[in-house]
Parts: C-alpha cells; structure tokens; sequence
C-alpha cells in the first residue's frame, strides 16, 4: 500500500489499467476515462437538442447514454462541415462509427449498396 502522496499516485497510475481490464473481462465493455460538462442553454434551445438526443437515441445497436448520443451528433456535424473543406477523413471517421451499429442485414445491405458498381 503506498504510504505518501508520490506513491499513492504512482500506485493509482499503475492500478488504473489493471481497473480498466478488470472491468473490461467481468462486463465485456472497455470503459475509459470520463468527464462531466455542463452548458448554458436556453429554455427555446431545449427542445430542438432534445429532440436530436432521442433521434440519436433510436438508432439500432446505440448505446442510449447522453453523452453517446451527443458524440453522435457532434461526428455526424463534423462530417458535413468538413465536405466544404474537402477533408473526407471525418466523414470516413463518423460513417465506420455508425456502421458497427448496424445489425447483421443492415451492414450487409449498406456494404452491397458501397460495393455497387454504377
């Protein structure tokens, strides 16, 4: 057990990735670090980010958490505001994310549909 405050970290540094694979074997997800943010909103504001959340929210195979579904959206942004710029990498970034969230038929359906020859 660490006995000062150089240790204790030390010691939390090394038990952090031991914590994380733990978990990861007894739950089957990797969990990662984590932050709290809050924001500023108008109450006229609420309902349109509302209204996105459970948009994201429906999407098969999603994780329902807040902060997923607002990761959804902020990719799904980024990749149409970097179509002006000509950068298809975050475009690329957010269309391998949704797929992993497609069931079985789905991704096999969306792969004929990229495969297709015009």
């Amino acid at each position: 057990m660490p006995r000062d405050n150089s240790e204790q970290r030390e010691y939390g540094v090394q038990k952090d990735p031991f914590k994380r694979e733990v978990e990861r074997e007894l739950t089957g997800r990797d969990s990662e670090p984590w932050e709290i943010i809050y924001f500023k909103l108008y109450k006229t504001q609420i309902p349109v980010i509302e209204r996105a959340m459970e948009t994201a929210a429906m999407m098969p195979g999603t994780d329902k958490s807040r902060g997923y579904c607002l990761e959804m959206i902020c990719a799904d942004f980024l990749a149409g505001a970097s179509l002006d710029n000509e950068d298809p990498s975050l475009l690329l970034q957010s269309m391998s994310r949704f797929f992993k969230f497609l069931p079985g038929e789905q991704r096999q359906a969306f792969i004929n549909e990229v495969t297709e020859k015009p």
